[in-house]
């Protein structure tokens, strides 16, 4: 697997925390350099693992927030 980079530029908010430490977090994450975007996953405790998560470009988080406002 290739390597990547990542940077969490923003920690918007904890989701939850399991009895392990592991917590699934809202962030705004730049990966490989890039703009960065929203991502919802589980992160180790400190961030030094990470688990499968969605990442949201801000038009996609526009439209999702859109969603949850009319449920």
């Amino acid at each position: 697997m290739a390597d990547f980079q990542y940077e969490i530029l923003e920690e918007i908010a904890v989701l939850s925390e399991n009895p392990k430490g592991w917590r699934k977090e809202f962030n705004l994450v730049s990966w490989n350099g890039r703009p960065a975007k929203f991502d919802i996953r589980d992160w180790a405790p400190n961030h030094e693992k990470m688990g499968k998560g969605v990442t949201l470009s801000n038009e996609e988080f526009e439209a999702l927030k859109s969603a949850l406002k009319e449920m």
